[in-house]
């Protein structure tokens, strides 16, 4: 199973680095543009099990090391690894 989590710096916090993405894409004309956030994303590859345990696990994960909750949100998704031939 894979977990695919994005994190993101909460609205009331500043985003320096989004800041100067939106002005870039201001300055190549993308003048549509009236917000970026820049976040993480994040892929955690996890053992064959339910899956409700695997979001029990990767909610853990994420409030204790991926995301830091006094700053930033994180949501993930869970999919089941499609195995190569």
């Amino acid at each position: 199973m894979i977990a695919r989590v994005i994190v993101t710096p909460k609205p009331v916090v500043n985003d320096p680095q989004g800041l100067t993405v939106k002005q870039g894409l201001g300055a190549l004309g993308f003048t549509e543009v009236t917000d970026v956030r820049v976040g993480k994303y994040i892929e955690v590859k996890l053992e064959d099990g339910s899956e409700h345990e695997a979001r029990r696990r990767v909610e853990e994960m994420c409030r204790q090391l991926l995301a830091n909750h006094v700053i930033e949100d994180f949501h993930f998704d869970l999919e089941q690894e499609h195995k190569r031939r």
